[in-house]
């Protein structure tokens, strides 16, 4: 648990860990790879690819599926998102506790944002079709800035779009790319243990808690902040 500091916002990771957005992925990895006369790779190679952003899961599904380097990557991309239009929340779900996690913070007055490395047109699309949109003050996509996470300047940029200083902020997320940007931008991380995480195990990751719900979200930031004033 963090100690000794209170929360006024949260940033949340999209993929992984509010929504289940692998099937989706996947299937557009398939559709670009059968358009390219390949076999599709197995579901957990391609999502074990998922939260790097859209130019490293194509790169790495590509080579996964044992295509030359010197592949037109810019059209792999193209295909890629063609497809990933028509699949996008076709076959996600939203992780359960989700809805009402983001509901409790609103209630309790906590500010949050998306910080995500999808692409902003489709992240957008995917928070408006889930209706979780309607609890998130601000959307910080993969192209809002020249560089996304684990670089922090996501974080801080999502810090400053909700007027909150960045030392009452945390991030929820789901892999090490999550707790990468979050030590880099001096936040503390909760990672959720139903995620992406990969290889590594949601266990294995140096978070400052591990979540099993969104709904317990509310009550572990009211406790720290109880914790703080009470000093």
């Amino acid at each position: 648990m963090v100690a000794d500091r209170h929360f006024d916002a949260v940033l949340i990771d999209l993929d992984g860990t509010m929504v289940d957005t692998a099937p989706d992925i996947v299937a557009a990895v398939s559709r670009m790879l059968e358009d390219f006369g390949i076999t599709p790779l197995p579901f957990d190679t391609v999502s074990g690819f998922i939260g790097n952003g859209v130019p490293n899961l194509v790169r790495r599904s590509l080579a996964s599926a044992g295509i030359d380097q010197q592949f037109d990557i810019e059209r792999a991309l193209r295909v890629f998102e063609q497809h990933y239009a028509d699949t996008n929340g076709q076959l996600s779900r939203v992780f359960p506790g989700v809805t009402a996690g983001l509901r409790g913070l609103r209630e309790r007055g906590y500010r949050s944002a998306c910080v995500t490395n999808k692409p902003e047109a489709l992240a957008a699309s995917l928070l408006a079709r889930t209706g979780l949109g309607n609890y998130l003050d601000v959307l910080v996509a993969g192209d809002t800035l020249a560089s996304m996470k684990p670089s922090p300047e996501p974080l801080w940029h999502a810090c400053r779009l909700l007027d909150a200083d960045p030392a009452h902020c945390a991030l929820v997320g789901d892999s090490p790319v999550d707790v990468a940007a979050a030590r880099a931008a001096g936040l503390p991380v909760f990672i959720v243990s139903y995620g992406y995480a990969g290889e590594t195990g949601a266990e294995a990751l140096r978070c400052d808690a591990l979540i099993d719900s969104f709904e317990a979200l509310p009550a572990i930031l009211a406790q720290e902040r109880r914790l703080t004033h009470a000093k």
